[in-house]
């Protein structure tokens, strides 16, 4: 019965049930977007930081991510790749080889960086193939190409096809120089990459820096990024030697203060908003309580208890929660689901910002996240049911004989 008559009433006044529901309705599927956005955002950012340098996590030998010595190298076993093939949370790794030095074109030079790859295993950890913007990328047994970023070829004056010099110190103390040949520009919006990285094959920079069969660097990509720590923690005790592993929160703690903060920003978001909407609840079911103050009396005279008179009021915040959530979760999904598959492209108002050794694109995509659905909707509930009480507890201490004589 209680039931029956919480639905009967919030129909009483059609008008104001309808912008309330609107107002909750509107709140929630606009909170679970901006929260999707938001997630997107992070994604890209984590993505520009991890997928088109670094990968989730680096195998190393000593200290080399600190000072990049060119003689904290090793040797990869076969023992290691082994290791790494049977991990199932590894979906790829890729051995490198890092050189810096300075690049010419005719009469243009500048300073850059080489990072020796094996093409078919950078593939499987960083995404720089997917932002040529012109030529390909390296092929298995090219032994003197390269890749090299926007920034840089215009700089050089360089485009598909032209050739190289590169000169820099070798290993034996020598001066190391050769040619390399432009396959493909790449373009990725981050500064640092598109005006220094070079890709080039690892037996080529092996050969010029004499240090051959030796690395610098495996890099590793994970199923979840966001697990990287605790992976790596796991894989050190595993590792030979003076190998170490690090995790992209390692080499970019500003990143990972970032990702560290997002949950409790989400929180902050959805707390500002909701008791904003929370207010326009509390409004209007005091409204309602009040307008049908002779009606609790009529009620609690015929036999309805105080607390019955508590939850029916409640019943209807409920009701009204329930629905709005129903819809507004439709809403956001939809929302959401145009914005991870439409988007907004923003690049011809707005250039790339880098952030804490990531990238926030110029575009706005959203993210669909369980977190992101389950957090708005469980909160609007919370926020009906105290918005609610109130009202409700005025009703069930309301006298009868007070209550009936209510003009």
């Amino acid at each position: 019965m209680l039931w029956q008559l919480a639905l009967r009433n919030i129909w009483r006044n059609r008008r104001r049930t309808l912008l309330t529901l609107s107002a909750m309705v509107i709140s929630s599927a606009l909170l679970i977007l901006a929260l999707g956005i938001f997630s997107g955002m992070l994604k890209d950012m984590l993505a520009s930081a991890t997928e088109q340098y670094f990968g989730h996590l680096v195998i190393s030998a000593g200290d080399y991510q600190d000072d990049r010595d060119m003689f904290a190298n090793f040797s990869s076993s076969q023992a290691l790749e082994e290791q790494l093939q049977r991990e199932p949370q590894i979906r790829g790794y890729s051995k490198r080889l890092r050189s810096f030095g300075l690049l010419s074109q005719q009469r243009n030079s500048g300073p850059a960086e080489l990072l020796g790859v094996l093409p078919d295993q950078e593939r499987q950890v960083t995404n720089l193939h997917q932002h040529l913007v012109a030529g390909s990328y390296l092929q298995p047994g090219d032994s003197a190409g390269a890749v090299i970023g926007s920034g840089l070829a215009r700089r050089l004056g360089a485009e598909v096809g032209d050739s190289l010099v590169f000169v820099t110190q070798a290993a034996d103390g020598s001066i190391g120089n050769d040619l390399l040949a432009v396959r493909g520009i790449f373009s990725t919006g981050v500064h640092r990459h598109d005006n220094s990285l070079v890709l080039v094959p690892l037996g080529w920079l092996q050969q010029l820096l004499v240090l051959p069969e030796r690395l610098h660097e495996i890099a590793v990509k994970i199923e979840d990024p966001l697990r990287a720590a605790s992976f790596a923690a796991r894989l050190q005790p595993q590792l030979e030697g003076q190998l170490q592993a690090l995790d992209w929160g390692q080499m970019l703690p500003e990143m990972r203060e970032v990702v560290a903060s997002y949950d409790v920003s989400r929180m902050i978001i959805v707390t500002i908003l909701y008791i904003a909407t929370g207010l326009g609840i509390l409004n209007t079911f005091f409204m309602s309580v009040m307008e049908r103050t002779r009606e609790f009396g009529v009620l609690m005279a015929i036999g309805m208890r105080p607390g019955q008179v508590r939850r029916m009021v409640l019943l209807e915040t409920l009701s009204m929660g329930a629905i709005s959530l129903f819809a507004g979760v439709i809403l956001g999904v939809l929302l959401s689901l145009y914005m991870a598959y439409v988007g907004i492209d923003l690049s011809g108002t707005l250039s790339p910002i880098t952030y804490a050794g990531g990238t926030i694109l110029p575009r706005l995509h959203a993210v669909l996240e369980p977190a992101n659905i389950l957090y708005p909707a469980l909160s609007l509930l919370l926020v009906c049911l105290l918005a609610g009480f109130l009202p409700a507890n005025r009703a069930a201490r309301m006298q009868p004989v007070v209550a009936i004589r209510e003009e």
